[in-house]
């Protein structure tokens, strides 16, 4: 009889298992939980920012609401974020295709523009401070700085996911499902930035009371 018991590791696989304990159907191990997991993490992202937003639109009605121009630098912030976000896709699409060398370059570059985006919006808090528009200048100001910081932080947590896919050797599924999570993410920051910059530059006490049926 014979006694020896083989173990396979993956160095692919995404929780580090041994192949065949906790893989799912398509064999990418923890790629379900991940994905779930990632979902329900915006799910709650999503609920918290459109609560800022709710109470932003109830605060502008306000006399005291002046509302502040926005500083030129979110539009680079914009382009930086949406170009981080498609250097992500690409790194999935190139991945997909086997042409990992190409797909962790992309990755790369996704994450040096998301920590550009973060840097740009420094800037444009400095030039907020330097025409006198602080944090407790006015209403309109102190809702620039919570939305815009809300959302650096966020990038920031999607900068520590993105160090650690970036960080990964691997070719296979592991390296896969890295990324997509990782663009994922990123699509979903681009997302969240529009609809606050929509908010922060269009959207007036006027709007307001028409989308509630007040005006």
């Amino acid at each position: 009889m014979n006694a020896e018991a083989v173990y396979k590791v993956s160095r692919d696989d995404f929780g580090g298992n041994p192949s065949g304990g906790g893989q799912t159907r398509n064999g990418q191990a923890g790629g379900a939980p991940a994905s779930i997991g990632l979902w329900v993490f915006m799910g709650v992202v999503t609920v918290l920012f459109a609560l800022f937003l709710t109470a932003y639109a109830m605060r502008m009605d306000s006399p005291d609401w002046q509302r502040i121009a926005l500083p030129w630098q979110v539009w680079l912030s914009t382009a930086l974020l949406t170009a981080g976000s498609v250097a992500m896709q690409a790194a999935v699409r190139l991945a997909r295709a086997g042409r990992m060398a190409g797909a962790r370059q992309a990755l790369r570059l996704g994450g040096l523009g998301a920590a550009a985006f973060v840097g740009s919006q420094l800037w444009a808090w400095l030039a907020l401070h330097a025409i006198h528009v602080g944090p407790a200048s006015n209403p309109a100001g102190s809702f620039f700085y919570l939305l815009t910081a809300m959302h650096g932080l966020h990038v920031l947590g999607g900068l520590a996911g993105w160090a650690f896919a970036a960080g990964f050797r691997g070719s296979g599924e592991g390296a896969m499902l890295r990324m997509t999570l990782c663009a994922r993410y990123w699509h979903f920051l681009l997302a969240v930035w529009v609809v606050l910059l929509a908010a922060l530059g269009w959207l007036t006490p006027e709007i307001v009371r028409y989308i509630c049926g007040t005006a």
